[in-house]
C-alpha cells in the first residue's frame, strides 16, 4: 500500500511533523500514474504539471487579474450517515486549484495528464449536479 503525503500527515501526524523532507526526497518520488511531486514556496505538489499551473496562477494574481487562489479545495458531494451501525464516510472531490477572478468568475482546476480513471468520471458527474453553477477546468 502506498500513502500520499497528506494521507501520512492525517494518519501519521507526530512522525510527520518529524520528518525533514528535502527537495531532493520530495523530487524523487513517483505518485499516481508516476507523477513526480514537485516543490514551489514550500508547498508539496502532486504532480509537477500541478506545480508549473500554480506558478501561472501566481503570475495572474501580481497582474491583479486573480484575486483568490484556493489549493486543493474540497467539496463533499455525499453527507455521510450510518447504516446498519456503521459509519459510512461522506464522498468527497478535491480540485486541485479554486479560483477567482477579478471580474467574480470562479474556476475549479484539476490538472490531469493522459488518464482520467473511473473514480474522477463519476466524481466529476456527481459534482456538476450538486454544484450547478461551477464546472471543473481540466488542464
Amino acid at each position: 500500500m502506498s500513502l500520499t503525503e497528506a494521507e501520512f500527515k492525517r494518519l501519521f501526524p507526530k512522525q510527520a511533523a518529524e520528518l525533514d523532507l528535502s527537495q531532493k526526497a520530495i523530487s524523487a518520488r513517483h505518485g499516481k500514474y508516476n507523477a513526480v511531486k514537485t516543490q514551489i514556496d514550500g508547498i508539496i505538489f502532486d504532480s509537477k504539471k500541478e506545480a508549473e499551473y500554480y506558478e501561472k496562477l501566481l503570475i495572474l494574481k501580481q497582474a491583479d487579474e486573480v484575486i483568490y487562489i484556493e489549493l486543493q479545495p474540497e467539496f463533499e458531494l455525499q453527507e455521510g450517515y450510518i447504516k446498519d451501525g456503521a459509519k459510512i464516510r461522506p464522498i468527497k472531490y478535491i480540485a486541485d486549484f479554486l479560483v477567482v477572478y477579478k471580474d467574480g468568475h470562479i474556476e475549479i482546476i484539476d490538472t490531469k495528464g493522459y488518464r482520467k480513471d473511473k473514480v474522477y468520471l463519476l466524481k466529476k458527474k456527481l459534482f456538476h449536479y450538486k454544484f450547478k453553477g461551477l464546472t471543473i477546468k481540466e488542464v
